[in-house]
């Protein structure tokens, strides 16, 4: 059991490590810097996650426990057309989680991650209740559903330089934000009327190419 010293040591590292990461990557972070940054020496920061990869494991899931709390995975389909507008806005306030998806995927690539089980349970559990909101689309539907969302409201802080090329701010009448949010609804109408219509009379790849 921690004491109450321990955790605000824990989240004096958490919180230094959390910047360190998302401006440098894994392989870039240094460890003396979010040392010195959280003002805990490096013997406590090994004694709590071991090595620096166990760190970022740490901060990962502590971000996304962060996400869940402000942004949950929605539960209705009204939450699923609000969905984009939500995770883009949870980006805009704070671009770091967006940044430690982005080096995470090049550092472990497809490839096996801490902590994989314990995520993959949580949007099964996620995925199989809007899967019931939405009438039953299917499971694998639903993933894919959840992926595109996340996708079209993540990456324009994934790829920030893309953002400030294709959509810079201040130009048009229409805001990114919005856009977004008219086509992550399209995606959801779309995936849900493409459910219901019978097995049959559904359009191939080739038909609908």
């Amino acid at each position: 059991m921690q004491t109450a010293k321990s955790q605000i040591t824990r989240r004096k590292l958490l919180d230094a490590a959390r910047k360190e990461f998302a401006r440098h990557g894994i392989a870039g972070a240094r460890v003396d810097r979010i040392a010195a940054a959280s003002s805990v020496n490096k013997q406590r920061l090994y004694a709590n996650f071991t090595n620096k990869e166990g760190l970022f494991s740490a901060v990962i899931s502590d971000a996304y426990e962060d996400l869940t709390r402000q942004v949950p995975v929605p539960d209705t389909l009204e939450a699923a057309r609000r969905y984009v507008g939500d995770i883009f806005d949870y980006h805009a306030k704070d671009r770091t989680l967006a940044h430690l998806i982005a080096w995470e995927g090049l550092y472990y690539g497809g490839q096996d991650f801490p902590d994989r089980e314990a995520r993959a349970a949580y949007y099964r559990d996620k995925c199989g209740t809007l899967n019931e909101a939405l009438g039953r689309i299917g499971l694998t539907e639903t993933a894919h559903l959840v992926l595109t969302l996340i996708a079209i409201a993540t990456w324009p802080y994934v790829a920030e330089q893309q953002r400030a090329l294709l959509a810079p701010e201040g130009e048009g009448s229409v805001s990114l934000r919005e856009t977004l949010m008219r086509q992550g609804r399209a995606v959801v109408e779309a995936t849900v009327a493409q459910a219901a219509q019978p097995q049959q009379s559904r359009p191939t790849a080739v038909e609908s190419a």
